[in-house]
């Protein structure tokens, strides 16, 4: 009994201790050697890119496939608005519970002690901001990870042709849903070299940035990793609660794992995609919410970078000696934090629209403010990819349990 009991617990945890060992190994690696650890560098980006190149395929499939194989009613219409909901609910209570952490421990100006002579640059374009979020001027554009949203918005619309289509469209309904699994089995064979892609990944990360933890950005830095525990180790729980009771707690907690080390390995919401789905499918969520909640949670729903928003602003204010805590720059804070969560990309590192809209509304030097809201993104990276990917995870169990009824885990869980 004690034999099969061991073999059980390896088959089911083996690919979490693969990838749990090569993420400590690669940050003992980045502690011992420092900088010399970016000759391993490479085997992290070949994992990474062979992951976000099988992702644009697998975003388009899901999404299209989910909505194709859709019955046409009015459940449809609930659903996307429940989604909306929810995602909208979660960054917003994340923001305050930020704003609650700033308010506990303010952001002194003396944290500053000279400004940061980091310099980027910027594309200029004849499009809007909305143009270039929602739309591309080629169909070639629209498959790069850059253009998230516009991919969503087209995976969409591909999905929604293809339930108008009804009979004559069944064809390519049924190629959308091949496409999907053999896409999901691409990533199967991908996600076998996680543990050493993720493992040289984290060596790196260590090895390069791990010193810059420490510094004048270290109270802030404090401040938001601690808010950060607290907002996943207990609104997550609630949240969890929420969606199915103590068994939904259970069920949450112990499938968010390999979820949750693909996020910090990778910094990136989308990479976490597979994983994601892979831990819905464990938590009994039907297909047709998972399939949909966790694609269009990558890009559209980030609790992490809600909180990371309201905690650049605070930096930004305390290094120009301004007053954070007036009523009308905490809403407005708030408001930045909700679109700041639809416009960053779900990639590592992916685009500051959000800073640099935070800084104009509020009216802030551009070539000072920003650097600051760089460095600040680039160090929280890791636990708000955690809290943006595990949010989506979270967000479909409350969608199941506000569409399907608060007994669709034990209904679930009796028919398996």
């Amino acid at each position: 009994m004690s034999e099969d009991k061991t073999n059980s617990f390896l088959e089911n945890y083996s690919s979490i201790l693969l990838l749990l060992g090569g993420i400590v190994l690669g940050s003992l690696a980045g502690l011992l050697f420092g900088k010399d650890v970016e000759v391993i560098k490479p085997l992290g980006d070949i994992f990474l890119n062979l992951l976000f190149t099988a992702i644009i395929p697998l975003v388009i499939f899901t999404i299209a496939s989910s909505i194709a194989n859709l019955q046409k009613s009015d459940k449809l219409g609930k659903l996307f608005g429940v989604v909306l909901m929810v995602f909208l609910v979660t960054v917003i209570i994340s923001a305050i519970v930020m704003i609650i952490g700033i308010f506990i421990f303010p952001v002194d100006q003396a944290v500053f002690l000279a400004k940061s002579s980091l310099v980027t640059t910027h594309n200029s374009t004849t499009d809007s901001p909305v143009t270039q979020l929602l739309t591309v001027n080629d169909f070639y554009e629209i498959l790069s990870r850059k253009n998230m949203l516009a991919l969503i918005l087209f995976s969409f619309l591909l999905g929604f042709a293809t339930l108008n289509a009804g009979e004559k469209g069944k064809d390519f309904a049924r190629f959308l849903h091949s496409a999907n699994e053999v896409m999901k089995q691409l990533l199967v064979i991908i996600m076998k070299g996680a543990p050493v892609g993720l493992g040289a990944y984290f060596a790196y990360q260590v090895g390069i940035f791990g010193p810059q933890l420490f510094g004048a950005y270290a109270k802030p830095l404090a401040v938001y990793y601690g808010m950060c525990t607290f907002y996943f180790v207990v609104f997550f729980t609630i949240y969890a609660f929420f969606s199915g009771g103590l068994l939904g707690v259970k069920v949450f907690w112990k499938n968010n794992i390999t979820p949750s080390f693909t996020a910090i390995g990778t910094c990136s919401s989308i990479a976490t995609i597979p994983a994601n789905l892979e831990g819905a499918q464990q938590m009994k969520i039907p297909a047709y919410i998972r399939n949909l909640v966790i694609p269009l949670g990558a890009p559209l729903h980030k609790d992490g970078s809600s909180m990371s928003s309201i905690v650049k602003i605070a930096v930004i204010f305390a290094i120009f000696g301004k007053d954070f805590t007036d009523p009308f720059t905490i809403l407005t804070a708030i408001g930045i934090t909700i679109i700041v969560s639809v416009v960053e990309g779900g990639i590592p590192n992916g685009g500051y629209i959000g800073e640099i809209l935070a800084i104009t509304i509020y009216g802030f030097p551009m070539e000072q403010a920003l650097p600051a809201a760089m460095i600040i993104g680039t160090l929280v990276d890791p636990i708000a990819t955690l809290l943006n990917a595990n949010g989506d995870l979270i967000s479909a169990m409350m969608v199941t349990r506000i569409v399907e009824g608060k007994k669709w885990l034990l209904r679930e869980n009796e028919i398996n």
